[in-house]
């Protein structure tokens, strides 16, 4: 019994040597002096590390601009997008309920484009590029929301949706230092053997080179992209039937038929209208 205890003695008693000895004076095995020059070795070596990362980073840091993203090779063609932001619009236009949400979106949407706000941006002459390469502050070209017409929500503040007759807006994806070739235009198909008559605001759908180049956030703090709408002139037959549509952007160089890129230059999205 009395050997059990001699043991467990023994056994702390080297527990409490091996966190502090205080004949050598180490602490977990190591002298004051020993762990000092771990210490140093470590906030030596780990100093060293931040330094190189900080270096490095400040070298690529000095190859960005502030402005323009270095590589914009997947972004060369823009994409096309719709408002309302919904590819598939289905309402009753008896029923306000069912399209009250559309024509918020559409409003809401519009808002930077009324014609108060607009008076404040430059009246750019049509069919020339806007170039403001030298200039450090960025002027932005007159887009009035008065243009779209019976699109505008002015006149009609439901766009047509009560109407059966709804307006889609067709708007090009910002793409910095893009300038569009020939006479960019959106024009609209449905997708069967009868066509659809349409209504374009502007006339036939333009996007004037006078909105391009566009040149970043930071310098174009209150750029506004053209915007197109599309009036859907449904028919009688044309209720209750789902309509698929797509929207491209011709007459310029841009891509528009890119089997891996949907939205590439395009969209196609589904209107469904009931009485």
């Amino acid at each position: 019994m009395a050997n059990k205890e001699e043991k467990a003695d023994e056994k702390q008693s080297s527990w409490k040597d091996f966190i502090y000895n205080p004949r050598t004076g180490e602490f977990i095995g190591r002298t004051a002096s020993s762990w000092a020059l771990i210490f140093l070795f470590y906030l030596v070596f780990y100093g060293f590390l931040a330094g190189m990362f900080t270096l490095t980073m400040w070298v690529m840091l000095q190859t960005l601009d502030e402005h323009t993203p270095r590589y914009r090779d997947r972004v060369a063609n823009p994409g096309l997008m719709i408002r309302p932001k919904s590819f598939e619009i289905k309402f009753n236009r008896s029923i306000p309920q069912q399209y009250i949400e559309y024509v918020q979106h559409l409003e809401s949407f519009l808002q930077p484009y009324n014609d108060s706000l607009q008076e404040a941006n430059e009246p750019c002459p049509d069919g020339m590029y806007f170039e403001q390469d030298d200039v450090e502050e960025k002027k932005v070209c007159q887009f009035k929301r008065s243009v779209l017409r019976q699109c505008s929500g002015l006149a009609d503040s439901n766009f047509g949706y009560s109407e059966g007759q709804p307006c889609i807006l067709v708007k090009m994806n910002r793409v910095i230092g893009l300038r569009p070739r020939g006479d960019p235009h959106i024009n609209c198909i449905v997708k069967r053997e009868t066509p659809l008559q349409m209504q374009y605001f502007p006339i036939e759908g333009k996007l004037d080179k006078s909105y391009f180049p566009y040149y970043g956030k930071k310098l174009h703090a209150n750029y506004v992209q053209p915007v197109v709408a599309v009036k859907l002139l449904l028919a009688e037959d044309d209720y209750n039937s789902e309509l698929t549509i797509e929207c491209k952007v011709e007459g310029s160089d841009l891509l528009n038929n890119n089997e891996r890129d949907k939205f590439l230059g395009r969209v196609i999205f589904r209107v469904k209208v009931s009485k």
